[in-house]
């Protein structure tokens, strides 16, 4: 779980595509969303079935058996209402599903129930770091296809239906995206804005966030360019090496000048690079239609009003928060992305407020999002993997903030501290605790001083000198002497006349 949105192979996106003045990108996105369902959009059956045997989560309804009558499911409904409102959709007062007519394998009813005219949302916008505004044309709900397996030197495929049925929302931006660096802020904003909603868990890996990117150059005032879509995206870092490579390639051929096909491209992860999959001169003729078994839905005000009251708070206005409390806007954006790592921060936050700790918000900001993190992504581990608590983190950020310990010290303890122990057990059976009494510290002067009557004469010559004495005094107490203590002693020793 890596907060820091670092360039990688991405980062070389806006800066390693030189365009010059002759041509600028123009990107839109589909996005999928799976909408985290206890059952699918159309019938009984679950609907994560990621970890399930090939095709057991299936029956007549999701198989397209003749006779079956599909029933829309109102929590996927809801879902996507809430998610559409989260983004600045308008919504209709009334929404129908249609059936989008296309023929795969691994679609078993030959067609898929969609949303063609009057989707659940449209119109959105989202709002990136820049100021740029990204328009979202619609949200609509449809099903899941189903999954096409190729096993390696067989000559046949299989079909595991277990997704198929299973309810997403695909929303579609308008084409406002000038760089692969504003296409992977903005998946980011998206999925944190989806799981900070609890609609998706969109996780890319797992196959619950994909992308389609289209991309086009143009010159600068020009109408838009001939389009080149780049299918099933499974990572944001995939995202924006399959535009870097696109834009290069366009920008070839028109400099040679070669036309743009309108193509449909695949990604070749390994060889970082696009591929023919289909050329076409127009688009696809799904033949909508309304579906005759499906009724419409009517989305009344009311039942709009409770769905923005159960509504969580959103990344935006949880940064905007941190923002008050005092946290920099750095680390106020990266813990409001994450949202466990966000609600992790707001229990501590409410502990750390709790016990009149003299510890910041900032400080444990960066506890948090720095040497927790940190120890996380060595790990391999996600945050509620780990047997860390935000009382136990409250409490060894508390133990630095108030001198008991050292930063060093504390950093020390905190792999332990993740594995569950307690930070203040830790330091009373290590004897770790800072000595900060007057007393106790200044025999450790006296003593440093008269054996080092060479520094303490450069002292009288040259005050940062007495960096090497303070020095000696932490040798001789281990580390544990407080050093602004000791700091303070030398100087009424040695520098106040």
């Amino acid at each position: 779980m890596d907060l820091r949105l670092r360039g990688s192979g991405c980062g070389r996106v806006a800066r390693g595509v030189k365009l010059g003045a002759m041509y600028e990108s123009v990107i839109g996105l589909e996005v999928h969303l799976a909408l985290n369902t206890a059952s699918k959009l159309f019938c009984g059956c679950p609907a994560d079935s990621f970890q399930a045997e090939p095709n057991a989560n299936t029956c007549p309804v999701c198989l397209g058996l003749p006779g079956t009558l599909p029933q829309p499911n109102r929590a996927a409904v809801e879902k996507a209402l809430m998610f559409a409102l989260a983004v600045g959709c308008r919504v209709p007062a009334v929404t129908r599903f249609q059936r989008k007519h296309y023929f795969y394998p691994d679609a078993p009813k030959n067609y898929q129930t969609s949303q063609g005219d009057g989707p659940i949302g449209e119109h959105g916008q989202i709002e990136l770091r820049s100021g740029r505004v990204i328009g979202i044309t619609r949200c609509h709900l449809e099903e899941d296809a189903g999954r096409s397996v190729h096993p390696p030197y067989k000559d046949h495929s299989l079909i595991d239906l277990n997704r198929a049925g299973s309810p997403l929302i695909e929303m579609v931006t308008e084409p406002e995206i000038r760089t692969p660096d504003e296409a992977r802020e903005f998946l980011e904003l998206v999925r944190a804005i989806a799981q900070a909603l609890g609609v998706s868990e969109a996780s890319p890996e797992e196959g619950k966030m994909r992308a389609d990117v289209n991309v086009s150059l143009r010159r600068p005032g020009e109408p838009l360019g001939t389009k080149v879509e780049v299918k099933n995206l499974n990572s944001f870092r995939s995202v924006a090496a399959a535009l870097e490579f696109e834009i290069k390639r366009q920008t070839d051929l028109l400099q040679s000048g070669k036309q743009i096909v309108q193509q449909t491209r695949g990604w070749n992860e390994g060889g970082q690079k696009t591929y023919l999959m289909r050329e076409k001169e127009t688009s696809a003729d799904y033949r909508y239609l309304v579906d005759p078994d499906l009724a419409p839905i009517h989305i009344s005000s009311s039942w709009l009003d409770e769905i923005r009251a159960a509504t969580p708070e959103l990344p935006a206005a949880r940064e905007a928060r941190y923002l008050q409390a005092g946290v920099r806007e750095t680390e106020a954006h990266l813990l409001a992305m994450d949202n466990s790592v966000a609600k992790f921060f707001d229990e501590a936050l409410t502990r750390l407020s709790a016990r009149g700790s003299q510890a910041t918000a900032q400080q444990l900001a960066n506890w948090l999002g720095s040497e927790v993190i940190g120890q996380l992504n060595s790990s391999g581990q996600q945050l509620h993997e780990s047997a860390l608590s935000p009382a136990a983190l409250v409490e060894l950020v508390t133990l630095v903030a108030e001198g008991s310990i050292s930063g060093r010290t504390g950093k020390d303890l905190l792999p332990e501290v993740m594995d569950g122990a307690d930070p203040a057990k830790l330091v009373e059976e290590r004897g770790l605790k800072l000595i900060s009494d007057d007393s106790a510290l200044q025999a450790m002067v006296d003593e440093v001083v008269a054996a080092n009557p060479e520094l303490v004469e450069k002292v009288s010559e040259n005050p940062n000198a007495i960096n090497a004495l303070l020095g000696q005094v932490m040798r001789q107490s281990k580390g544990q002497a407080k050093p602004d203590v000791v700091r303070r002693l030398l100087e009424e020793r040695l520098l106040v006349s």
